[in-house]
């Protein structure tokens, strides 16, 4: 009886197969070897490009369409789906469409506002500020997002440096309101989201709202020609000075609203916003990506650690937005039980270091952390798609081809790249910090900062490596490793990090020398272990026969100061120290630090359970280190 081998005999494979098999094995070991993120960078870049070539699309069928687009689309798609929760209260994409339609009807009806003209905005986390914001954008005018935490004199300047035509200003900003309005120009109207008012001349928003019609205003109002005209100012500190408008473009709102779709998230994630809305990272990323994704969000009125994670597991979030400071509130905790029984896949941020990285996920679970780095105003954006902890992204050939950028040498002392003997700048090697500096170009352009000409010419470096060539200064220095990852490492010039803000030492200072016995004062960020970014510390001159008034000195920087901008450390010097160049010296203060046990000029402590500055004694440095001393 014949076999079925014999019925049906197996076909034999070419002699070739077996080697090609063993060929493609060896292939794949090599790759894993030699370029094991190969697979990563290309799924990344693929992702880059496809939603590029979306956008070209778009520009090839004459159309330019804007996250307000989408959204409005959306609103007619999914019109029952949430698109915002806050406080329980289920706010549907139909909704938020709707309200933000009456209140461009309110505006078009009471404010002659024409096509591109300015309108600020005061207000905290709430639904309204998403209305408001929304409803200004159908009728086609650029927002400019206030900080809430900015007061009196800066508060002043950043709205005049917008020159808008309308102040809205939230229920909860009549305090700050109430301040500036004495002194705030005539020609701008006020607005305030509020029924009722007690301000002579300021305007009510809510009693307007519900009269108003529901219909869309015009669609040549909001419709835009150029994904390169403004749509936003943002304010950011940027490298000196008071904070300044960054000048935002449609483009460039698309390119962040891209930023929760590119890491992963899709329609169904339901993310967390507890940052506050007049960050970028909120705003774009966060309310931009929902709406790129068609998902949910949750927004907070203010991060608060012990509520956090019973929050994420009320509303079932799946993706959180953070920065480094937040990771590390976090952590900080005490152990509750249960902590890793949520549903949270993604966390989406910056800032986050190395060791509170790795306590977070051994705590809370597996969670990707999705780090990022970008600034506001910025050109340039690395994502850390492979998840390498500690890193803030990475780059490769095909990257810098559409995206260039490099890292140059910088002198610390005179505060300037370094240039060789032909006056080019110079690249870093890998494994030094250099300046990153990134190619202006028209399909990476930079945009500025608005009304303010010398500070956008300020942030460009001409002539770097050859003639005519134009950079961005992000004022930031980072690393290459060997494996082309990217590692931030520090800030230059008059600016440091604290609380995840932005620290403008030329405003602090002037703020300091307001107060009749300070001669001189120089600001400065210090390193103290176990904290994210840099404590602020003043070194301060007294004028002749003066003697320091730590009372007064209290008041004056909680009045005019942002709480994070407020200075922890006071140091009272006989004599400034100056550079060679006649620049206050900061490095050398720097490097010293606060420890009394080194120092021998007096120096002071903002106690904020006694709202007082107090002598800094070594006990007071040693509570401050072990942590039972709060900064």
């Amino acid at each position: 009886m014949r076999g079925w081998d014999d019925l049906y005999p197996l076909p034999v494979p070419p002699s070739w197969v077996p080697g090609a098999a063993v060929g493609i094995l060896s292939l794949h070991f090599i790759q894993k070897l030699l370029f094991p993120y190969f697979w990563a960078d290309v799924r990344y870049l693929l992702k880059v490009l496809t939603y590029g070539m979306r956008v070209e699309m778009y520009r090839l069928q004459g159309r330019v369409v804007t996250v307000l687009d989408k959204f409005v689309k959306l609103a007619e798609k999914q019109p029952h789906k949430p698109f915002l929760i806050y406080e329980g209260t289920v706010h549907t994409y139909r909704d938020v469409d709707q309200r933000s339609n009456r209140i461009a009807q309110v505006f078009l009806k009471h404010e002659a506002l024409e096509k591109g003209d300015t309108v600020a905005l005061l207000m905290g986390n709430e639904p309204d500020f998403i209305y408001v914001w929304f409803g200004l954008a159908k009728l086609g005018c650029v927002v400019a997002f206030l900080n809430f935490n900015v007061r009196l004199r800066s508060l002043l300047h950043c709205v005049s440096s917008c020159g808008p035509k309308i102040l809205v200003v939230g229920a909860d900003m009549l305090g700050t309101l109430e301040e500036i309005l004495p002194d705030l120009q005539r020609d701008v109207s006020v607005w305030i989201v509020t029924k009722d008012c007690t301000f002579p001349s300021v305007h009510t928003l809510l009693d307007k709202i519900e009269a108003a019609s529901e219909d869309p205003v015009p669609v040549n109002r909001c419709s835009a020609n150029n994904l390169k005209s403004s749509v936003l100012y943002i304010f950011t500190s940027g490298t000196t000075g008071l904070p300044k408008a960054a000048v935002i473009s449609h483009m460039q709102v698309l390119k962040a609203a891209a930023g929760l779709w590119a890491f992963g998230a899709t329609a169904e994630d339901i993310i967390y916003i507890t940052l506050p809305l007049y960050h970028s990272a909120a705003s774009l990323l966060g309310i931009g990506g929902c709406i790129e994704l068609g998902a949910t969000c949750v927004l907070r009125k203010k991060f608060s650690a012990s509520q956090f994670w019973s929050d994420c597991k009320k509303y079932n979030v799946t993706v959180i937005q953070y920065i480094g400071e937040l990771c590390r509130y976090l952590c900080n905790q005490p152990v509750k039980e249960g902590e890793k029984n949520h549903k949270v896949r993604l966390a989406i941020g910056n800032g986050v270091r190395m060791d509170v990285w790795k306590e977070f996920l051994d705590r809370f679970g597996a969670i990707k952390i999705c780090e990022f780095y970008g600034a506001t105003e910025g050109n340039i954006c690395f994502m850390n798609h492979t998840g390498k902890i500690g890193s803030v992204g990475r780059t490769n050939f095909f990257y810098k081809l559409f995206f260039p950028f490099d890292l140059i040498k910088y002198d610390f002392q005179k505060d300037e790249p370094i240039r060789n003997k032909h006056g080019w700048c110079e690249k870093v090697k890998k494994g030094e910090a250099g300046l990153l500096i990134s190619k202006v170009n028209t399909k990476n352009p930079f945009f500025g900062y608005v009304g303010n000409k010398r500070h956008t010419e300020k942030k460009l470096l001409c002539d770097v490596f050859k003639k005519g060539d134009v950079y961005f200064n992000t004022g930031d220095l980072m690393i290459q490793d060997q494996e082309n990852f990217l590692y931030f490492w520090d800030r230059i010039g008059d600016t440091f990090r604290w609380k995840g803000e932005n620290v403008a030492t030329t405003e602090v200072s002037d703020v300091l020398l307001m107060l009749d016995f300070i001669q001189e004062a120089n600001v400065y960020g210090v390193s103290v272990p176990h904290c994210e970014g840099k404590a602020g510390m003043a070194s301060l001159t007294l004028k002749q026969n003066a003697s320091l008034d730590l009372e007064h000195m209290y008041k004056q920087v909680v009045t005019y100061l942002p709480s994070y901008a407020c200075p922890l450390f006071l140091r009272v010097q006989e004599k400034m120290e100056m550079t060679g160049t006649f620049k206050q010296q900061k490095f050398k203060l720097m490097d010293e630090g606060f420890n009394p046990s080194t120092i021998a000029d007096p120096l002071y402590f903002l106690d904020n359970s006694k709202k007082a500055y107090v002598l800094l004694t070594r006990e007071v440095h040693e509570m401050i280190l072990s942590g039972k001393i709060k900064l």
